[in-house]
């Protein structure tokens, strides 16, 4: 940390009170809104856009923990040490807001501190070890407001500290809007998705409607006059995966033949070179396992029953696919994303909720059930047309989600680099102090 700046105890920089604010409601006492736990826990910055729980308290209540545009409010216990010293701060004066129970108000020495900059020196890490250490209880964990009185903070001149609040808001604020986006195009994406598979582009490019276009009943209902609706065995083979033998090792080095395992695609895009290494000995037990090129597989056991995926890979080896996976073997001209797009979409998620099974007191998706999917089918050109459409709003969606990663990253590095003093905002301080002149 920067010599240049001294190192002072928060008691002497705020004013820290610990509330004792519960959520009933006592017909004695004024009506008021509760900033509780979940508020402080959930949002970095609290402002009218909150939904605030309503309560009551007394009028000395509301004096002492009555909260202001500034205020600094940390969750002062939990049942893990990792939940406690969690901090936001007031953007706005919200009228008739209070400071809930398990929560600590710290009302920061405006000529002293800035809000948003002390909030986030109370993020950081070193603060987080020493609230952990300090903290009391065994299944419980509280902080004491001797030890919050006692937490060190850096202290540079005010006019630094807003710069460093200004550059991390700023980002704070990208991140966040960054995260709408990806909300509202995830919402946008589950109506196309409900949209597309079920009724379809027509050949002018546009989303068919009752309205405008000829349908017909199915067993799935309603669909377009020219889809079918059949069975996923009467257009592909089904067939499962298998277990490694027992006291099978895994090869550290390339050896040309893989394994694919749930774990590689039910929570995160697949990365084939993640992929484990077969010994060819291994590989050439399990070759009938092999999945191909274009093959579907989809998970048939555990808690994401029913995720499935094109096996696409980036390189010649071979792999073997694991027995909580099936493989799908298409037999006609479909195309095997669109055939994904249906499992993984509303449709056939349904027919997999009903019928799953349990085993060991694992849901369990049988191959024969696989085999009677009931999946709309269009024609190969339709089921291009919707695999573009969905496969654009996902490419989309990924290169927000990246932005979001990147930024997060841009955060991490700033708070390490400004909150230490280990990089400074001095040119940004001259910067100002030129405009102002």
């Amino acid at each position: 940390m920067d010599v240049t700046w001294p190192t002072r105890k928060l008691r002497d920089l705020a004013d820290i009170r610990v509330s004792n604010v519960d959520k009933k409601v006592q017909p004695n006492e004024k009506a008021v809104n509760l900033c509780n736990y979940l508020d402080v826990y959930s949002n970095e910055y609290v402002s009218n856009r909150i939904q605030f729980m309503e309560g009551s308290a007394s009028t000395a209540e509301i004096d002492r923990f009555g909260l202001n545009c500034g205020d600094v409010i940390i969750t002062k216990d939990s049942e893990t040490p990792d939940d406690i010293g969690i901090s936001t701060v007031i953007l706005e004066e919200i009228p008739n807001l209070v400071c809930g129970y398990h929560l600590a108000l710290i009302r920061p020495n405006v000529d002293e501190l800035d809000p948003i900059y002390l909030a986030k020196q109370l993020s950081t890490s070193n603060v987080a070890r020493y609230f952990a250490i300090h903290a009391s209880g065994s299944t419980r964990y509280g902080l004491p407001i001797s030890v919050i009185e006692s937490t060190e903070i850096p202290t540079p001149p005010k006019t630094e500290q807003k710069i460093i609040a200004e550059v991390l808001s700023t980002v704070d604020q990208a991140i966040e809007q960054t995260e709408a986006l990806i909300a509202k195009q995830q919402r946008i994406k589950t109506g196309l998705m409900q949209d597309l598979l079920t009724r379809g582009i027509d050949e002018h490019g546009n989303n068919r409607s009752e309205q405008t276009h000829r349908f017909i009943d199915s067993p799935l209902g309603r669909i377009p006059y020219d889809w079918t609706v059949q069975e996923l065995s009467s257009r592909a083979l089904v067939k499962g995966g298998k277990r490694l033998p027992t006291g099978h090792v895994y090869s550290l080095s390339d050896t040309g033949y893989r394994y694919l395992q749930t774990t590689d695609f039910i929570s995160k895009q697949l990365n084939y070179h993640a992929l484990h290494n077969l010994f060819e000995k291994t590989f050439k037990m399990l070759e009938r396992y092999e999945i191909i090129e274009g093959d579907v597989f989809i998970s048939i056991a555990g808690v994401n029953l029913g995720v499935a995926g094109v096996f696409r890979p980036n390189f010649e080896d071979r792999t073997i696919l694991t027995e909580n996976a099936a493989k799908v073997y298409i037999l006609t001209d479909d195309i095997p994303e669109y055939l994904v797009m249906q499992i993984n979409g509303p449709t056939v998620q349904r027919q997999i909720l009903e019928d799953k099974g349990i085993g060991a007191g694992v849901p369990k998706l049988a191959l024969f059930r696989i085999k009677q999917f009931l999946i709309p089918w269009p024609s190969r050109e339709e089921q291009q047309q919707i695999v573009r459409r969905l496969q654009f709003i996902n490419i989309y969606i990924q290169h927000q989600k990246d932005i979001y990663r990147k930024l997060r990253s841009l955060k991490t590095a700033l708070m390490q680099d400004l909150l230490t003093g280990r990089k400074r905002v001095t040119p940004l301080m001259k910067d100002m102090e030129v405009r102002n002149g």
